[in-house]
């Protein structure tokens, strides 16, 4: 069933809320616990170490077989698929030094896309998002920590979308063996920008689908079609939104942590969110006209049915006035004895039958 903008906006915000109380007020600053997803399964922990002519890909058991590469000078990429074991987690704080709060947010599944910047690293946080065969956006929360030869990339579920970088790596093509951790981010961030363009190409695809249906074919079920999309850009537009300032800020930091040549190719990646996000906003508009066209569409049918109904119900109703003199049970009314009455009556009816619909086609209501 169609369900109503205003209750399916409730939903949601209640939604969020339970998934917020998760934790208890008064809770003390940094306090790590785990906001998201349930999972049992253990954590995995990839290793991605190179330079221009070394290359290591290997998982590992224990973060704390990760930790003495650090200081190598090499980068290390390591990527922590799960953060529902707390205190794995907690262990690679320790071990790279991380701020609690940082900690917090890793934990956190629902946070916003944003930077913040720490004594010796950058915290980042993004939203991967993909859409499923029914048109549907998912989202998970990815969290990195640049530091200055390594980067942590934290996600909530198994598979992403950073093989082609993976395979850049092992194939040592492009710049990125030769570039630094902080070039690496910044292939993480364009890998997840460039993603949204393909999920835009689904919704575009599926709002010119919902186009023909609603010029062509409306029925109810299409308002709720269109609906539907209007959710998804509204879920994607806070998806997308503050990525913007997010970027913007990395291009503009203050930060030894990124050099001046990543910061323009972070400028690039800027220029692709400014048209992720008015790609979205015309996608918003495409949806609001959609809604219009269908209501004008079904309004349109209804006034047509109505007009129809309207120059019958016009027609009969001097013959029900004609019918309804005649069937009056008076002994004295000379037509009733007349011989030809009866034909002359029905010539009467259709004669003013006859003429009311030449002057319906007339005026061109008909």
């Amino acid at each position: 069933m169609f369900e109503e903008p205003g209750r399916a906006l409730r939903r949601i915000v209640r939604k969020r809320v339970r998934k917020r109380t998760d934790k208890k007020p008064g809770t003390s600053p940094g306090s790590l616990i785990h906001i998201g997803r349930e999972r049992t399964e253990p954590v995995r922990i990839r290793l991605i170490r190179y330079d221009d002519d070394y290359l290591e890909d290997v998982y590992v058991d224990r973060i704390d077989d990760v930790f003495p590469l650090r200081e190598r000078p090499a980068v290390n990429w390591i990527d922590i698929d799960g953060i529902h074991d707390v205190p794995v987690i907690e262990r690679i704080g320790q071990l790279f030094q991380l701020h609690p709060l940082l900690l917090e947010d890793i934990l956190t599944s629902d946070q916003r896309p944003k930077t913040d910047e720490y004594d010796d690293c950058l915290f980042i946080v993004l939203r991967m998002l993909s859409l499923d065969d029914d048109f549907k956006i998912t989202s998970e929360q990815m969290s990195f920590v640049l530091g200055r030869n390594y980067v942590l990339s934290f996600q909530e579920l198994p598979g992403d979308i950073f093989d082609p970088i993976r395979e850049r790596i092992q194939a040592a093509r492009g710049r990125i063996r030769r570039g630094g951790a902080d070039y690496l981010t910044y292939a993480l961030i364009d890998s997840i920008v460039d993603h949204y363009f393909l999920v835009l190409e689904g919704m575009g695809e599926r709002l010119a689908t919902l186009e023909d249906e609603a010029v062509d074919d409306a029925t109810t079920q299409t308002l709720e079609h269109i609906h539907g999309v209007k959710r998804q850009l509204i879920f994607l537009r806070r998806s997308i939104w503050p990525l913007r300032d997010v970027v913007s800020l990395l291009t503009r930091e203050d930060s030894d942590l990124i050099s001046e040549q990543t910061r323009i190719y972070l400028r690039d990646v800027y220029d692709h969110t400014v048209q992720v996000i008015d790609i979205v906003e015309s996608y918003r508009d495409i949806t609001s006209s959609l809604m219009d066209v269908h209501l004008s569409i079904t309004s349109n049918r209804l006034n047509e049915v109505m007009k129809v109904l309207t120059m019958i119900a016009t027609i009969f109703i001097p013959l029900t006035f004609i019918v309804g003199v005649y069937g009056m049970n008076f002994d004295y009314m000379p037509e009733l004895h007349v011989q030809w009455a009866y034909p002359v009556i029905w010539g009467i009816m259709i004669a003013v039958s006859a003429g009311l619909l030449l002057y319906f086609k007339r005026k061109g209501w008909m």
